[in-house]
């Protein structure tokens, strides 16, 4: 098993909306390490793509993310529960050249899952940032983890992924991501 690099990741924030995070029985704690992942992976200039499902239904995207990644950043209006159904998504992937993608939002059952079996399937090394995905309830988030894992995504926690990205405390950046944890 390969750890992340900072050189070769991308950031894939799924739906972490305002009326689909008030859904969320883990709303505290999704919230929270979603705020240090894309504070730490801003930090580290690990491009973001974000996308947001249906918008006009379910608003935009959160502040802590869109205070982080201002437009022009890489935001995405889709439909289908995999992020991958839409062209521009997967060509933003493509052509960043990454092939470590880091995925967390919302819901895990449903839109990471889909959206994780897709990156896998076309050959993405993938990683779930378990603390940071949530669905409505406990067990529909545990039975999302437990398929993501089962289709070859890699489940790992905030900390991992900030910890793998700096590999060292003689990272130029690590008191600044470090104090995001603290």
């Amino acid at each position: 098993m390969s750890l992340l690099s900072e050189k070769n990741s991308l950031l894939l924030i799924i739906d972490v909306q305002e009326k689909l995070l008030n859904a969320v029985f883990n709303k505290d704690t999704l919230k929270k390490h979603a705020e240090i992942m894309v504070k730490a992976a801003a930090i580290l200039h690990i491009p973001a793509v974000i996308t947001e499902q249906y918008p006009k239904g379910l608003g935009a995207s959160v502040d802590v993310i869109k205070n982080v990644y201002t437009k022009p950043a890489a935001y995405f209006e889709k439909t289908s529960f995999s992020a991958l159904e839409n062209p521009d998504i997967i060509n933003t992937i493509v052509k960043s050249k990454k092939r470590q993608i880091v995925v967390f939002g919302i819901e895990t059952h449903i839109c990471v899952s889909q959206t994780i079996n897709s990156l896998v399937e076309k050959g993405y090394e993938v990683y779930v940032i378990s603390d940071a995905c949530g669905s409505r309830s406990e067990l529909e988030h545990n039975a999302g983890i437990d398929r993501i894992k089962s289709n070859g995504g890699k489940i790992i926690t905030t900390e991992i992924a900030l910890f793998e990205w700096l590999r060292s405390s003689k990272h130029v950046k690590f008191k600044e991501v470090q104090s995001l944890i603290k």
